[in-house]
């Protein structure tokens, strides 16, 4: 059978090659299209990222500067408010924040008496002691201003050893007050390492280094050298409520046996003075009703770094050893 095909002659090629050349333009079109809308959606996008990062630096502006407006709020005389809300020394409260706030609140000429007002579980005896001398010192050189520390849900450990320092303490009848002692609390794993298998292997220079070591056995007597540090922090502490709250306290060693006690026992017990909130003390006590607010706080981006590193460090710390408290 002869095959009768022949080449397609050049004006039988060029409609053909036209089809072929209008669909590759149109791919072309399309894809500067898509190119064009692509950008216009990421200069859109760009755009609102820029937006949020202005708006979120706003924010954290106008946080950083909150404090100072409150401060500002008021030129005639006031009662100055320091807050301090959380566990000291964990990454809630630091010494340095409040004490900010302490020198601020007393150094105002308007200033006619200031409150600490505490809703603290406690926390660390250093930075609560690096606070409590501080309203010392404070009270010495402004002699004229009285500090009153007002309880709210709970000032117990380091918060009631900061409270000491106040000429009166107030709390309300339900509020959680004392727990004057220290603690020091950690995990054993030994048994769990012996039924796994695992050998703990710990190098160290000096016989006492690794006696807190949750993977090793209690030493007996590296606990009782322990024991006797928790024994002289703690009555660091009975002396500094003693030297706060003098013949105020009734003669009872349960106070300083790390027993909690409501508002309404503790003022039997002379460790506070009387029942009310912050605005009845301003009110009533020192018998002037305007607050100003001196509380130091973070902005929000601070706060977020700081409580960011203090929860790492934390973990690792308490993978290690539950540390030492006023708790």
């Amino acid at each position: 059978m002869q095959d009768n095909w022949q080449e397609p002659s050049a004006d039988e090629k060029q409609p053909e090659n036209d089809r072929a050349w209008g669909l590759v333009e149109t791919l072309a079109k399309g894809a500067l299209l898509e190119q064009r809308r692509a950008r216009r959606w990421g200069i859109f996008f760009k755009c609102l990222t820029f937006g949020w990062l202005f708006f979120s630096v706003a924010v954290f502006y106008k946080a950083t500067n909150i404090a100072d407006a409150e401060v500002s709020s008021s030129s005639g005389e006031h009662t100055a408010l320091v807050d301090i809300d959380g566990q000291i020394g964990g990454g809630e409260v630091e010494a340095d924040a409040v004490i900010t706030g302490l020198r601020s609140a007393f150094e105002d000429e308007n200033t006619k008496a200031v409150i600490l007002r505490i809703n603290s579980p406690g926390g660390s005896p250093v930075q609560s002691g690096y606070i409590y001398d501080e309203i010392r010192r404070l009270r010495d050189i402004h002699e004229e201003i009285p500090l009153y520390a007002v309880i709210m849900d709970i000032g117990a450990s380091g918060g009631y050893y900061i409270a000491a320092a106040a000429d009166e303490i107030y709390a309300d009848k339900a509020s959680l007050v004392g727990s004057i002692g220290v603690i020091s609390a950690g995990f054993g794993f030994v048994g769990t390492m012996e039924k796994l298998g695992v050998t703990r292997r710990v190098y160290h220079a000096g016989e006492d280094k690794a006696f807190l070591d949750p993977f090793q056995p209690v030493d007996k007597e590296s606990a009782a050298k322990w024991q006797v540090q928790l024994n002289t922090i703690h009555q660091q502490f009975i002396e500094v409520v003693k030297a706060g709250r003098g013949d105020r306290l009734q003669d009872s060693p349960d106070i300083f046996s790390g027993m909690v006690w409501s508002g309404e026992q503790a003022e039997k017990l002379g460790l506070i003075d009387g029942l009310g909130s912050a605005g009845y003390v301003a009110r009533e006590v020192i018998g002037e009703e305007e607050i100003v607010d001196y509380t130091f706080r973070l902005s929000p981006l601070e706060k977020f770094a700081r409580d960011f590193g203090a929860g790492v460090s934390s973990t690792f710390v308490e993978a290690m050893d539950g540390g030492l408290q006023l708790m």
